[in-house]
């Protein structure tokens, strides 16, 4: 019996994936264990593997096709013994099926008026109507789109219209019978596919009150939005699932959790001069190259995970049944990427030392910019940092990237004029901003989880004590 190769779920999160590419061909024999095909989620280039042996009859789902829905049949094998010839050509016969259906329809109901009416309860309103009715009108209607005021379409496209701002019955749909599907949502988003009465406004044109009603009175539509601009002077890029994850989850943060924010200046005079102290001192390979070499970044992930410690009744996450009170610091970073941001986790963080931190967080962000991070490495965590330093960025604030209840939010260090023992001097200054979700953790909490990271990160020593 042939055996279906369906799109893996890769995380909890995910609902769709890009086939990137296919490692394995029709033909090939494949045992349990061998990869492949690579799957690229929202976040990460993933491998996978066979669970069974047998023979690649037919590849259903071709490399480089996008927002591929999870369990959907991607390929066909044919297990031992089996023709994958014949496996193949039984699959691409597969669609014809529901034809005797369609031609039991067409026979009036005579004798089991009851088992006929079970399939036109498919296509037909809720009203009453009369037996020969639904025959009639199955003869004549092109699609089950067009006759109804009952639109047909998958979860997943209403799910994506919903979220897009787009009425769903304005959409054609592409697949059987008229359905619409997940494509026909995502050509709608372009202004493609949809019907002639429903088409993008133009400048200037009030949008219809059905794309009103399909978003939250406090966001505007997407033909709203168009209908501001003139057409021609704009490009629509789709969003990728990077962005529709990032959009979805930080959304749903901050209309979900009470976020309240501190800030204090650190001083990180002794941290630079112990910085490059340590890297001086780095051992060095054949070729002169230093074993490791510390960042500021560092220093931060390791000082907010000893913080964490010290103050364990902040190092918790939030949950309806009760509070989660982590026993190790792990530590998320946000890393930038072309079009999104990951976080991958500095596990146990507060154990490892600065050089041990320096080289983890360089490997992580070097596979995470290619895509290569596995979930456990950048789902789940404690809390995190995001640093915009580099970037020239005074401070600012985060927001919380759910399980967690805090993100420290860093800025740039800089010289600039204190007061200190009534005299104005030069300090090489660092504000950072903690973020905290107030479900969780209190006000008092919270300054004393940053008041102990100002003190490690002011006495960089007392990190390893």
């Amino acid at each position: 019996m042939p055996i279906n190769i369906l799109m893996p779920a890769l995380s909890p999160t995910m609902e769709k994936g890009n086939l990137a590419k296919w490692l394995k061909r029709e033909g090939d024999t494949v045992k349990a264990g061998d990869v492949i095909a690579e799957i690229e989620t929202d976040k990460a280039t993933m491998e996978v593997e066979a669970v069974d042996e047998g023979t690649i009859a037919k590849i259903v789902v071709p490399e480089g096709t996008a927002d591929v829905p999870v369990n959907d049949v991607i390929a066909v094998l044919a297990a031992e013994g089996e023709d994958a010839k014949a496996t193949a050509e039984g699959v691409g016969q597969s669609p014809k099926k529901p034809e005797p259906k369609a031609e039991a329809k067409r026979e009036p109901a005579k004798s089991e008026p009851k088992a006929e009416a079970k399939p036109e309860a498919k296509v037909e309103p809720k009203a009453e109507a009369p037996a020969e009715r639904p025959v009639a009108s199955q003869k004549t209607e092109p699609s089950a789109n067009s006759g109804s005021n009952r639109v047909f379409a998958s979860p997943l496209a209403r799910r994506m219209a919903k979220d897009a701002g787009i009425d769903i019955g304005r959409i054609e749909g592409s697949g059987p019978h008229g359905r619409i599907i997940a494509r026909d949502v995502e050509a709608a988003k372009s202004g493609k596919g949809l019907k002639a009465e429903a088409a993008p406004a133009t400048a200037g044109a009030a949008p219809s009150a059905a794309a009103a009603t399909t978003a939250p009175a406090s966001a505007m539509t997407d033909q709203q939005v168009l209908s501001l601009f003139e057409e021609g002077s704009y490009e629509l890029v789709p969003h990728d699932g990077m962005r529709r994850t990032i959009a979805q989850r930080l959304q749903a943060s901050t209309q979900t959790i009470p976020h309240f924010y501190l800030t204090m200046d650190c001083d990180i005079g002794r941290l630079l001069s112990a910085r490059e102290e340590i890297n001086a001192s780095a051992p060095k390979d054949r070729e002169g190259k230093p074993a490791f070499k510390l960042s500021v970044n560092d220093f931060v992930v390791k000082a907010m995970a000893v913080a964490l410690q010290r103050i364990p009744d902040a190092n918790v996450s939030w949950t309806e049944g009760g509070m989660l009170k982590h026993r190790h610091s792990d530590i998320g970073v946000a890393v930038a990427l072309p079009g999104g941001l990951i976080t991958p986790i500095i596990r146990q963080a507060e154990g490892k030392g600065l050089s041990t931190i320096s080289n983890e967080m360089r490997d992580l962000a070097t596979r995470a910019r290619s895509r290569k991070l596995k979930p456990q490495e950048y789902q789940g965590g404690t809390s995190a940092v995001s640093n915009l330093g580099m970037y020239g960025i005074k401070d600012f604030t985060a927001v919380i990237n759910p399980p967690h209840a805090t993100i420290l939010a860093v800025g740039a260090g800089e010289e600039r004029a204190v007061v200190r023992d009534g005299k104005i001097v030069v300090a090489n200054v660092m504000s950072v901003t903690l973020s905290c979700d107030h479900r969780a953790v209190d006000g008092a909490l919270g300054a004393e989880l940053l008041g102990a990271f100002k003190a490690l990160i002011e006495n960089p020593l007392m990190m390893v004590v």
